[in-house]
């Protein structure tokens, strides 16, 4: 299983994730690929995601049965904690 969030990302991009993913609700994506495609998918996102912000998660094999990766301007930033993926939140600019 894979997921795909956007927030503010060109609409390129969000037509470029529509035809592949389906689209569940406005800026999140579902589907099912191999590592490759997904890695691929990701690729073009992070390249294309502008002043947006994007998070994707997968299944895996792993003490959480998840993974995730973020990209873009956000606050949120991705850390391992004993090997557990969390969020952590960055300060709010003034």
């Amino acid at each position: 299983m894979l997921v795909i969030v956007t927030e503010n990302v060109p609409h390129r991009l969000r037509g470029f994730l529509s035809r592949l993913l389906l689209e569940i609700r406005a800026g999140v994506y579902v589907g099912d690929f191999s590592v490759k495609v997904r890695d691929e998918v990701w690729e073009v996102v992070r390249k294309e995601v502008d002043e947006g912000n994007a998070v994707i998660a997968w299944s895996t094999n792993n003490e959480a049965g998840y993974a995730f990766d973020t990209c873009g301007k956000n606050r949120r930033i991705p850390v391992s904690v004993d090997g557990y993926p969390l969020i952590s939140f960055l300060p709010e600019a003034e």
